[in-house]
């Protein structure tokens, strides 16, 4: 489990948003200038609120490693794939079309990684539905009892 920890920032019926800052694996991480953790600012996960949690708590969420290893396959790696295919098809292509060969391959690979980025995007939302590809509250670290009063610790009058 790749579990990582940020605070409540809005609560809406079910689900809730949550603030994830940098973690020190994005230090060391060789995408990190190319992903929204890159920029320095914190990444916004909205997940189901299945503890309870309110607006300035402070949550755990986690997401199964092979889940995590599937999904980044498929956005760092499909991509890649579908370029280089794409660019083979346009060159084969050339020929028998009476079309210039870099032309035919630079066509080939920008539609094809056009077609896997509109797969990825539909895959996306085809997936929001399925537990196992999306990060889950895991546990409330610290309740924010300023935004909670309710929920303050009842302690017995101590006689003495």
């Amino acid at each position: 489990m790749i579990t990582e920890q940020g605070i409540v920032e809005q609560v809406s019926g079910r689900n809730v948003v949550v603030r994830v800052e940098r973690s020190s694996a994005c230090a060391a991480c060789q995408s990190r200038e190319s992903c929204q953790e890159g920029s320095g600012k914190a990444m916004m996960i909205e997940v189901a609120n299945e503890m309870g949690a309110g607006k300035g708590d402070y949550v755990q969420i986690s997401i199964p490693t092979g889940s995590f290893l599937i999904l980044s396959l498929l956005v760092y790696l499909l991509p890649v794939a579908a370029l280089i295919a794409g660019a083979a098809a346009g060159a084969a292509l050339a020929q028998p079309l009476h079309i210039n060969l870099t032309l035919a391959s630079i066509a080939g690979g920008c539609l094809t990684v056009g077609i896997t980025f509109c797969a990825l995007r539909r895959f996306d939302r085809s997936t929001h539905a399925r537990k196992e590809f999306r990060p889950r509250m895991t546990r409330v670290v610290v309740r924010s009892y300023a935004v909670h009063p309710d929920d303050r610790p009842v302690h017995p009058p101590s006689s003495g």
